[in-house]
C-alpha cells in the first residue's frame, strides 16, 4: 500500500522567495558607448600619425609656438617615456608588445566591473584603452610608435608623445580622480 502524502500548502504571498532574499547583483556598465569612445581615439591617433608621417621626414620639426612647442616626428622603439628606447635587448619588440598585451587585457578587466554611475572612471579607462590599442597598432604594425609632440623649455625637453600618449594620460587622472571622489570603495556599516 502507497502511503497518503500530505498536500503541499501554496507558497504565502508574504514570504520572501530564495530568489529575493538576496539582492541581485547590478550589471555592469555598458559597453558600447565604451568601445565607441575607444574606437574614436583609435582613429583619431592613427589619422594625426599618418599626418605627421606624411608631411614631416623623421627627426625633422615644424616649430608651433616658440620655444615650448614643436612637431617632431620621432620614432620610439621604447615603453612609455622613452625607457628601453636606446637598449638592444634581444627580441626587444616582443616583449614590448606583450607588455601593451598585459596592460590592456588588465585594464580591459578592470573596465567590465564599473557601474553605469561611475562615469569618471568610465570616460578615463575608455581614453586609455584607446591610447593603449592606438600606440599597440604602430608597436605591431611599424615595430615603434610614432611620437610627434615635442614640448620644451630652454634646453630641457620633455619625453616626445602623440595622441595615444595624451589620452592615456588623461584617462589616468580620471580614474585617479574617480577613486578619491567615488564612494564606491568605502566599507559600509552592517
Amino acid at each position: 500500500m502507497r502511503p497518503v502524502s500530505e498536500p503541499v500548502p501554496p507558497p504565502s504571498p508574504t514570504a520572501p522567495s530564495p530568489a529575493a532574499a538576496a539582492p541581485a547583483p547590478s550589471p555592469p556598465a555598458a559597453t558600447s558607448p565604451l568601445l565607441a569612445g575607444v574606437a574614436i581615439v583609435i582613429v583619431l591617433d592613427q589619422l594625426v600619425k599618418l599626418a605627421v608621417v606624411r608631411v614631416l621626414p623623421v627627426y625633422d620639426s615644424v616649430n608651433v609656438i616658440p620655444h615650448l612647442l614643436d612637431l617632431t616626428y620621432v620614432r620610439n622603439t621604447g615603453v612609455a617615456f622613452g625607457l628601453l628606447n636606446d637598449s638592444s635587448l634581444p627580441f626587444k619588440g616582443l616583449i614590448t608588445s606583450s607588455l601593451a598585451f598585459i596592460a590592456l587585457a588588465g585594464i580591459a578587466l578592470y573596465a567590465r566591473q564599473l557601474q553605469a554611475h561611475e562615469r569618471w572612471a568610465r570616460l578615463g579607462l575608455t581614453l586609455i584603452l584607446g591610447g593603449a590599442f592606438g600606440n599597440l597598432i604602430d608597436r605591431l604594425r611599424l615595430g615603434y610608435v610614432i611620437d610627434f609632440v615635442d614640448v620644451y623649455w630652454r634646453n630641457w625637453h620633455f619625453w616626445a608623445f602623440n595622441v595615444a600618449d595624451a589620452a592615456i594620460t588623461v584617462g589616468a587622472v580620471l580614474v585617479f580622480i574617480d577613486l578619491l571622489l567615488g564612494t564606491r570603495h568605502a566599507s559600509r556599516s552592517v
